[in-house]
C-alpha cells in the first residue's frame, strides 16, 4: 500500500538524473498521504501504535465507541483502584497485536501466501472480538444472564459477531471495505469466524468447518482466538494490560514469542508453533493467567460486589426499558436480541439505577447503595473438596449450609438459606483439568519445518501436577457481628459434614468444632494435596 524504495528503485534514481528529480519531488506528497491515512494511538502498553485507516473507520462508530463505557475487569475496579481501563483500549491492543503476529509470519515465511486481505481481516477480527460484551464484562455473561435467563445458551462472542454485522451495515462501511480490497461475502465471513468460530454449527463435524479461508490457511484462525490451545493475542494484550493497571508483575514476554513463532505442518494442517526453548515462557503465560484469577479476577471482595450488582440488575430488570429498532422496548436481560438496543447497554445501567427516583427500582437501588457505603455481604470463608469430586453449583448448596447447625455448642440464632450465598469458582490453566501445553507443537533450531511436542517432564520437575481446582466461597447477607459469627460456625459444620478442607481461619472462628473432624488435624500437607486432586469422573451435586 505504501511505497518503499527497493533496490530497483534506487538503481533507477542513480542512473536517470532527470527522472530522479521528478520522483524525489513526489516523495513529500507520498509521505503526507501516509500521514493522513494511518492513525497513531499512544497506548500505555504497546507504545505508539499505527492502525490501518479501515480500522480507524470502524473505531469511529457508535458500536465500537460503546466499549469505552464497559469496564474491562467489571467489579474488580471496586477493589483495585487502578483497574479503571475499559474494553475499548483492550480491543485496540488486540487489533494491533493481531497485525504484528500475522505480519511477522508473512515476513518470516513468504511461502505461506499471506495476503494484504488476510492481514486486514485478522486485524479487524482482533479489533472487534469483544464488541458483544455487556455491562461489567464477564459479570454480565457469567453471572447475570445465566441467573436471569437460565435456558438461554448465550455467550458474548455471539453478540460480538452480531454487533460487528450491525456496525458494518448501520454505518454503511461495505463500500469502504471494498475500496481497501476486501471481498465482502468471503472476508466478512472470515472475520466473523475468527471471533465466534464456525458459523454453521453442523460444519464442526467436518474435516474443515470454516468457509472464510481454506484449510491451507488454518493457522490464521489461531491468532485472535485460539480454540486449539488458548495461546492467542487476546491473552497477550489483557495479561500485559491488566497487570499494568492492577499493579501485578507480568513475567510473560509476548514480544519474545512474536520473534520465535512460525507455521509448521502438523498432520495435514498448518499450525502456529513456537520455538522449543519458549516452552518455559508459555508455562509462565498460563501461570500468569492463574495468578491473575487468584489475585484479581476472582478476588473474594470483587466477586461479592459483582454478585450484589447482579442481584440489583435482576431486581431492576423488568422495570428497566431500553428502546431498540422500530421503537421496540427491551430489558437488561433481552437487549442482546436487538443490536440497536444493545448498543445502548453499558455500565451506565449501574448509575441509572443508583440515581433513579422510580419507586419500582427501590430494592435494586438499595443494593447498589450498600455497595457505595461498602456494606457488603460478609465473607464467611472458603473451602475445597478433599476427595476427587466436582461441586455442582445449585440453590441447594445454600439450603444445605442453613441446615448444618453446629452439633456442639450451637449458636442461639436461626439462619435462613436465602441469606447464604455460595460462589463456586473453577481455577485452571484455561482447559479445565488438561495441561494446555500438551496441545502445543514446537519447532526446533535443527529443523524449523518439523513440529514436535514437548512433555512436562522434558521441561522441569517443578511444574504443576494439577491444572484445575475448585474453590467454594460462602457469604452471608448481614452486618450483625453476632449473626456472622453464627454463620461461620454453620459453614465450618457444613465443611465437616461434606468432607471439605478446613477453612484457613477455622481454628480461630470455631475452635470447638474443628477437633471434631480427625483428618483436619492429622493430615499431612502431602495427604491434603493428594486428597484434593480434582477429577471429572466423580461429581458432587446437592440436588441428588
Amino acid at each position: 500500500m505504501h511505497c518503499r524504495l527497493c533496490s530497483q528503485c534506487l538503481f533507477f534514481l542513480a542512473s536517470c538524473p532527470a527522472e530522479r528529480l521528478e520522483v524525489l519531488a513526489c516523495l513529500p506528497q507520498m509521505q503526507q498521504q501516509h500521514m493522513e491515512v494511518m492513525k497513531v494511538f499512544n497506548d500505555p502498553i504497546h507504545g505508539h501504535i499505527e492502525l490501518h485507516p479501515l480500522l480507524v473507520r470502524i473505531i469511529d462508530t457508535p458500536q465500537f465507541q460503546r466499549l469505552r463505557y464497559i469496564k474491562q475487569l467489571g467489579g474488580t475496579y471496586f477493589v483495585f483502584p487502578g483497574a479503571s481501563h475499559n474494553r475499548f483500549e483492550h480491543s485496540l491492543g488486540v487489533g494491533y497485536l493481531a497485525g504484528c503476529l500475522v505480519r511477522a509470519l508473512k515476513e518470516r515465511q513468504p511461502d505461506l501466501g499471506i495476503t494484504e486481505r488476510d492481514i486486514l481481516c485478522v486485524e479487524i477480527a482482533g479489533l472487534c472480538h469483544d464488541l458483544g460484551h455487556g455491562p461489567f464484562s464477564h459479570m454480565f455473561d457469567g453471572r447475570f444472564i445465566p441467573l436471569t435467563r437460565p435456558d438461554l445458551n448465550w455467550k458474548h462472542e455471539t453478540s460480538s459477531v452480531q454487533m460487528f454485522e450491525h456496525l458494518v451495515t448501520s454505518n454503511k462501511l461495505e463500500e469502504v471495505m471494498r475500496s481497501y480490497g476486501l471481498v465482502l461475502e468471503e472476508d466478512l465471513l472470515f472475520i466473523k469466524e475468527q471471533i465466534g468460530g464456525p458459523i454453521d454449527e453442523t460444519a464442526c463435524v467436518k474435516s474443515w468447518p470454516y468457509r472464510g479461508r481454506p484449510k491451507e490457511k488454518s493457522f490464521l484462525y489461531e491468532i485472535v482466538a485460539n480454540k486449539k490451545n488458548g495461546i492467542d493475542v487476546d491473552k497477550w494484550d489483557y495479561f500485559a494490560r491488566d497487570c499494568h493497571h492492577l499493579g501485578i508483575p507480568n513475567n510473560f514476554d509476548y514480544q519474545r514469542l512474536l520473534i520465535f513463532t512460525r507455521v509448521c505442518e502438523v498432520g495435514n494442517q498448518k499450525h502456529i508453533c513456537p520455538r522449543d526453548k519458549e516452552v518455559g515462557n508459555l508455562y509462565e503465560m498460563f501461570h500468569t493467567r492463574n495468578c491473575l484469577h487468584r489475585r484479581a479476577y476472582q478476588h473474594k471482595t470483587g466477586n461479592i460486589i459483582e454478585i450484589m450488582i447482579t442481584e440489583a440488575f435482576q431486581k431492576a430488570d423488568k422495570y428497566f426499558e431500553i428502546r431498540g429498532s422500530e421503537g421496540k422496548v427491551y430489558r437488561i436481560s433481552t437487549a442482546m436480541e436487538d443490536m440497536e438496543a444493545y448498543t445502548k447497554l453499558t455500565d451506565y445501567v449501574y448509575l441509572e439505577i443508583l440515581h433513579s427516583s422510580n419507586p419500582e427500582l427501590e430494592e435494586a437501588r438499595e443494593i447498589l447503595r450498600k455497595i457505595e457505603r461498602r456494606e457488603l455481604y460478609k465473607f464467611l470463608g472458603e473451602t475445597r473438596p478433599e476427595s476427587k469430586k466436582e461441586i455442582i453449583k445449585s440453590n441447594s448448596l445454600a439450603e444445605s449450609i442453613a441446615n448444618s447447625k453446629p452439633e456442639k455448642d450451637p449458636p442461639d440464632v436461626e439462619l435462613k438459606a436465602e441469606n447464604f450465598i455460595v460462589d463456586v469458582i473453577s481455577m485452571d490453566y484455561g482447559m479445565k483439568e488438561q495441561n494446555p501445553i500438551d496441545k502445543v507443537h514446537f519447532y526446533c533450531k535443527a529443523d524449523p519445518s518439523k513440529a514436535v511436542k514437548i512433555s512436562k517432564e522434558q521441561v522441569s520437575k517443578l511444574l504443576p501436577i494439577i491444572f484445575m481446582e475448585q474453590v467454594v466461597r460462602v457469604y452471608y447477607k448481614s452486618q450483625d457481628p453476632h449473626i456472622i459469627s453464627a454463620a461461620k460456625q454453620y459453614f465450618i459444620q457444613w465443611c465437616i459434614q461434606n468432607d471439605f478442607t478446613k477453612p484457613q481461619d477455622g481454628d480461630v472462628v470455631a475452635p470447638h468444632l474443628t477437633p471434631m473432624k480427625e483428618t483436619w488435624n492429622k493430615m499431612t500437607d502431602d495427604e491434603h494435596r493428594r486428597a484434593s486432586e480434582p477429577s471429572c469422573k466423580q461429581r458432587l451435586s446437592f440436588d441428588e
